[in-house]
Formats: structure tokens, sequence, C-alpha cells
């Protein structure tokens, strides 16, 4: 009954408020970028080429360097409201900009221009959009991409296939060829500053614009070019607005001196029938009964805040939210919807556990597809902290050789996060499982498989991305075993020139470069270390540490390097395999295993030089005899603790200074040398 009233006022104050004439803020701003301080530069987000050097620069400008192909873009950081989704009424606006457009030569060849554009919010900029695309539309997309909806003004001055002359004013939507243009009669050749107002009339639905060289110029409403459009058509009600500019083989440079802009209210009208339910109900509702409404209704909202506490507490990325809605990476799963697929998470369901979570597979009947969720554990705020990584990270790359995230869904205190299906399960199933032998060629397959993955993360993408815990229970394989990595709960994102980052120590034991350990840097260098050790464990059959061998073999690297320094490396080949390898290629994955591994990060290879040598495309490298000791300070005890099972089952510990160098067993390890231990590791990369 209580709960019944408290909705009842709840949705009569909320009926209140929702006569009520409510308005979205107009939009104002003027930006000199042509003066000493600031003014506006940190309003704007330069994209690909752009930079900022007392005006916007749009392209490249080293008139006598390679500044050819070069694109990019200044949009405004926050999104305009263009019109409103509720009435659907369109805001007025009006753009003034000083730019210049400067051509290397004075014999006409120069090219391409730039533009005042919207788009849909946030503005980006599409591959093969140089040359004659101004940065505006990809010359390989299809017209119905949402990367071509763009409403543009072009200052056009080369001639393309498409354009009516070399110079002119054109009104572009959503393709490069005009659908009106004038002659313009630029003045690109000596520089000369021009100035050009825009401006849209939500009555007219009339786009015009009007350009002028004239020194302080006044705009008296007059256009050079205009058009009739309903921007509702072709333009979210949110956009990104800003310029574009482009070269090609042909050069100019590109420069916006001054930018302002002003837009209307877009105002919800209340209708004469709203009015009066509002006098009327204003004048029926006595004052008690206002103030129980008000206290029944800021109840539910703090009922509601307390339901969020948690997602609060962990700082939740909205923008995740953001960028899965956006339709351009994994979609949101209804939490029901997961419970049906994997039968309420079943234990027969159940993959895997590793340390902040189960791994669950499911069956999604409409699509006739299986899947893996990962299920993070209640209470792990760790676990909680990698879901929110993983999910910023995995969810905007695309690679053949890395897991694909198809979903996620954070409801009911759950955090989930949904993979496409790897039939063939992970690769240290396969290595250590006596009843599935991994042969050679598959071996060899794999381990060049995750080399791409590891060369797309730190050099392909648009940042480096630092994987941070690459081992073999994070290699999932696919029903044709090809190779894809995933687990990127530890991932890290740093800038290309940057290439490492100072955090506190993440990864797996065996696996951590030796630098990690003892400065807390992460980097591509002990990516590529922990590779190495991947690398070896697939030639060798072995964990990166095995107690239950004597002194020369308990560390996978030093035994291998050993053999490598007396000419008897394919003695470590998995004897499993009886032969059944190729040597050269066998010799070739070891060695590049030990280079990868090298104690000293400054004499380990590239992921690029790995791949090179591992495709016979570079010859092998030329190692020591010896293992290498590289210097470093010694890391506190407890960093170096592991876990193992002995062979009567129980779980035991042992830490020392280093695993790097001689082992110290705990007390809690005693008599582990009588046992026969081998490392305890979580299973499933998903």
């Amino acid at each position: 009954m209580r709960s019944r009233s408290t909705i009842t006022c709840f949705l009569a104050l909320h009926l209140f408020l929702s006569f009520n004439i409510t308005h979205i803020s107009a939009l104002s701003f003027k930006m000199n970028f042509t003066e000493s301080t600031d003014n506006g530069v940190a309003s704007i987000q330069l994209q690909e080429d752009a930079f900022y050097n007392k005006a916007v620069r749009l392209t490249k400008e080293e008139l006598d360097g390679q500044i050819t192909h070069s694109v990019g873009r200044a949009v405004l950081k926050d999104p305009v409201i263009l019109w409103d989704s509720t009435t659907g009424q369109l805001a007025d606006f009006t753009t003034r900009f000083t730019f210049m457009i400067k051509a290397r030569i004075t014999d006409g060849t120069y090219g391409e221009g730039l533009a005042f554009f919207l788009s849909p919010y946030p503005s980006v900029v599409p591959n093969n959009s140089t040359d004659g695309n101004l940065g505006l539309f990809s010359s390989s997309a299809d017209q119905s991409e949402t990367s071509n909806q763009i409403v543009a003004v072009e200052f056009d001055s080369h001639k393309n296939s498409w354009d009516p002359d070399d110079n002119h004013v054109g009104i572009n939507i959503h393709s490069i060829v005009s659908v009106a243009n004038v002659t313009w009669k630029s003045s690109i050749k000596n520089g000369s500053i021009a100035n050009a107002w825009v401006t849209y009339k939500a009555s007219s639905k009339n786009l015009s614009v009007f350009l002028t060289y004239k020194d302080n110029p006044q705009f008296g409403g007059n256009s050079s070019l205009s058009y009739s459009v309903d921007l509702r058509k072709y333009l979210p009600n949110k956009v990104a607005i800003g310029f574009s500019a482009a070269t090609g083989k042909l050069v100019e440079v590109h420069q916006v001196l001054y930018w302002e802009f002003n837009s209307t209210d877009v105002q919800l009208k209340s209708n004469k029938m709203k009015r009066v339910l509002i006098i009327s109900l204003v004048s029926s509702i006595s004052a008690t009964v206002c103030t129980m409404g008000l206290v029944c209704y800021f109840l539910c909202i703090r009922k509601i805040r307390m339901s969020r506490k948690e997602e609060e507490k962990l700082d939740y990325d909205e923008s995740i939210e953001d960028e899965f809605e956006k339709g351009r990476g994994p979609r949101r799963f209804q939490y029901d919807e997961l419970v049906v697929a994997t039968k309420n998470f079943a234990l027969e369901r159940k993959l895997g556990e590793g340390g902040f979570g189960a791994v669950y597979q499911g069956f999604l009947k409409d699509q006739n597809l299986n899947i893996a969720i990962k299920r993070v554990a209640k209470g792990s705020t760790q676990g909680k902290k990698e879901y929110i990584s993983e999910v910023k990270i995995i969810s905007r790359l695309r690679h053949r050789n890395l897991v694909q995230l198809e979903g996620w869904c954070h409801e009911q205190g759950e955090f989930l996060l949904v993979y496409e299906f790897m039939p063939n399960r992970s690769l240290d199933t396969h290595l250590y499982d006596k009843s599935n032998l991994l042969t050679w060629p598959l071996r060899f397959k794999i381990t060049i498989g995750v080399a791409s993955a590891l060369l797309y993360l730190h050099e392909e993408w648009e940042q480096c991305v630092l994987h941070r815990d690459v081992k073999p229970s994070n290699v999932m394989l696919d029903s044709a075993f090809n190779a894809k990595l995933g687990d990127f709960g530890l991932a890290r994102l740093v800038d290309h020139d940057r290439g490492s980052q100072t955090t506190v120590i993440a990864g797996t034991m065996g696996y951590l470069a030796p630098e990690c350990v003892t400065t807390g840097k992460a980097s591509k260098e002990s990516d590529v270390y922990s590779f190495g050790i991947l690398a070896l464990e697939i030639a060798c059959g072995r964990r990166p540490v095995v107690l239950k061998e004597g002194d020369d073999k308990i560390k996978l690297v030093q035994w291998v390097w050993d053999l490598y320094g007396r000419n008897e490396i394919l003695d470590a080949v998995d004897g499993r395999l009886d032969g059944a390898f190729d040597d050269h290629e066998a010799v070739c994955l070891m060695v590049v295993g030990l280079w990868c591994a090298h104690p000293d990060y400054n004499f380990r290879p590239s992921i690029r030089q790995v791949i090179s040598v591992l495709k016979f495309e570079a010859p092998l490298p030329s190692l020591p005899p010896k293992m290498p000791v590289a210097v470093y300070f010694a890391p506190p005890i407890h960093l170096c603790k592991f876990s193992y099972t002995s062979s009567d089952g129980t779980l035991k510990e042992l830490e020392g200074s280093s695993i790097y160098g001689k082992t110290t067993s705990s007390s809690s390890a005693t008599n582990a040398s009588s046992s026969t231990p081998s490392v305890h590791l979580p299973h499933m990369g998903y």
C-alpha cells in the first residue's frame, strides 16, 4: 500500500514537472586563434594532422617538406543541439570564420581545399579521405554509412572529376559531390585572408553561404550561395561542428584564424490545454499533499541512488555505455537473456575459473550461437576494475588474432562480458593435458598468430596497447586452432611515442620481465619478454618454472639457453612429439624465444622483428652462448610469492627473492622437494 502511494505521488509530481516549459540553452562563442593566449583552443579537438600555432592549421604545413596526402579536422569538443528530438523543432544558427588557403607555388597546381561541416557526434575522420574528399568522406565507404552522414560547405581549390571547376564554393549533403555550387574567385596564390558566413534559418530550411576577401567586412544577410534543406532528415539532433581539410599529390596550407558561432534556443512550447491542466492541478492540490509528494519523490530518488551506490564507488565510466549504444561495438545484453543462455550459470556450464571470476558457456537460441560469458565474482573490486578496463580497450579493437567481445551486461550488481566461443578452449589445455597433443605445425601457427596480435596492439592500432599478461591460458583457440589473444583486464593504453607506463606490478610470475618486478614499468619490451616465455613453452611443452626438475632445469629460459650454448637446443623440444617436428622451425622458434626473453630489455627485439624471423624473412639473431645476467634492484620478497599444488593435492606457497635468481623456499614449503609439485595457474583467457 505504501509502495503504491509512493509511486502515485511520484507520477503526479512527474506529470506536474513535465507540463512546465523546458528549453535547451543557446550556444554562443567567439575564438580568435591568432592571439597569444589560449583563447578557445582548449575547447577545440584537433584530429589527425591538425595542430595549433597562432592559428588552427588543419594539414601539414612544411611547404618544402613531405606534406602530401595530409588530412586534419578541428572540431568543437562538445556536441551542439541542432534540433529537439521531442518536438522536432530546429535551431537557427550563424557561424562566421576567417581562414586562409595558401599555395606552395604560383602556377595554379595546388589543392585540395577546406570545409565547414556538421556531422554525427563525435567527429570521426574516415579512412581514405585525403585528396578531393577534404577529410569529410571516405572514397571506399558506402554513402549510407554513418561516416558519410555529413552536411558541409566546401571551399574547393582543385578540380576533380566530380567538380564543376577548380575554385568553387559548394554545399555538400552526404556526398563529396555538391548539391549546389558557385565559382569562387579565390586569392589562394597570394594567401589572402577570406571571411565566410554560414547561416541556417529553421523557418525556411535555408542554408546559405557568404564569402568575401574585403577587409573589415559587414554581413547584411546577403549570400553567395544558398540551398533549401531540412537538416533533420540528414543529421541527428546532436552534432559535431568544425572544419576539415586535406591535400593529395597537390598541396597547400589551410588555416582557420577566427571562429564565432551563435545558435538559437530549441524550446518546447506548451499548448493551451497543458496550461489549463497546470492551473487546475496546482489549484486542486493542497500544500500538504504537495509536501507529501515531494517527500515521496526524494525518497524514491534516494532509493535509486542507493541501488547505484556500488557503481558510483567504482567510478564507472559512462562513456563505455555511450560507446556501445552507438552501434559500432559490442551490444548490450539483458541479464535475463544471459541467465537463460547459461541455464542460470549452472555448474556444468562452467568452462574455467580465474582470479576474479568464472567463465561459462552459453547458447543464444534466437541466433543459434554459442558464447562464452565471463562473470566477475561478487565483491571483487579488482575484478570490476578489470571489467571496466577490458570493456574500454577490447571493445575498440578488431583483429583476427584477438578474442572478439560480443557484448556486455551490467545489471543487478553483476558484471558480465560476452565473448565469441572458442571450441578448442585455451592453449595451456593442449600443452599440459596428456589427452591432448598439439602437433608441431599447429604450434608454429599459433605462435605466429599471437605475434600478429601483439604487432597490432603495439604498432598498428591508434594507440599502443600493453597487454601485460601474455601466457598460454590467455591464448584461446578457435575451431581451426587459430590463436586469439584474450583477457585484457590488465591491459593499458599508452601513446606510441611513450611505449611504457609506470604502474603497480601486474601479471603472472614466470612471465613477468625482470624489469617489471624491480621497477614497476610495463612496456612493449615486457610484453615481448612474456611472448618469449610463451614461445619456449610452446616448443618445449614445459612451464616457465618446474620445481620437480633438477637445479639446472627448474627455470625454462636458463635450461634452454644452456642447451643453445652447447649446440644441443633441439633436445629441448617437447618429447611427446617423438621427433615429429621441423628442425629448422624448432630452432627458429626457440632462438626467437630466448631473444625475446633476454634479461636486458635493451637487447630484446620488437614484435615486428620477431615476425620477420619466424617467417624466415630475416636471419636468426646471434645470441651469447651463456645467458646474460642483467643487474636490477632486488624486489621486495612478498612480490615473488606463487602457489603450487603438491602430489598430495594440497596447495602450498613458495616465496623467494626472485624467480630469476636462486630461490629460497618459505616455511610453508619446507618439504616441497620431496613432493612432485607443478605451478598452479588459472585457466581460460577470456
